[in-house]
């Protein structure tokens, strides 16, 4: 795998309001051990489509993990133009920032939002573009990965696609493995 669709919940669909919530330390240890199996594996590309939430969070992390692997790249494939033109101060300066840092940066249809075909049409393009997707979406908690979660799965059905799903147990999970880490620095 080459390339990899990274996408998932915005940050508000999941009551996370603050970068320093201990859910975003979580979820990005869990986009960071996938993208760090799969560059091992001969991953290149990381794919974001520029949403609050794990889109950004994932980001993030490519751009950390640069330091062990400078050969990873990052894109940002928004659907629309100025797809953040209405988010708050913070979060632009926040997104601004990432762009920077980014490898590439192009929106998928050159104009602004016009109708919900745009991120259709941006599901369709990062599905295209990559080799798989990894997504952190749990069918118990619908929101606005369920469209491209669906997509995803009939996608992979006729192409060579993988997909993989964090949900919710699988983040549980993470969050216990920390304690008992915590746990036995504590007994050392």
């Amino acid at each position: 795998m080459k390339i990899l669709t990274v996408s998932g919940y915005k940050s508000h669909e999941i009551g996370i309001y603050k970068q320093s919530d201990p859910a975003v330390k979580i979820i990005k240890k869990a986009i960071r051990q996938h993208i760090e199996a799969k560059v091992d594996e001969g991953l290149e590309w990381v794919l974001v489509s520029g949403q609050l939430g794990v889109e950004m969070w994932a980001a993030e992390v490519v751009i950390e993990l640069r330091d062990h692997f400078p050969e990873l790249k990052l894109a940002i494939l928004t659907a629309f133009e100025k797809h953040e033109d209405k988010w708050n101060e913070n979060n632009q300066e926040m997104y601004q920032q990432i762009v920077l840092e980014a490898d590439f940066v192009d929106a998928i249809s050159k104009k602004p939002y016009e109708n919900p075909q745009q991120l259709k049409n941006k599901n369709l393009f990062h599905l295209s573009k990559s080799d798989g997707l990894l997504i952190i979406y749990d069918e118990e908690k619908e929101g606005s990965p369920k469209f491209l979660w669906e997509m995803a799965r009939d996608w992979s059905e006729n192409n060579e696609y993988n997909v993989t799903q964090i949900n919710f147990q699988d983040l549980q999970w993470l969050v216990e493995e920390d304690q008992l880490d915590k746990d036995s620095s504590i007994v050392d």
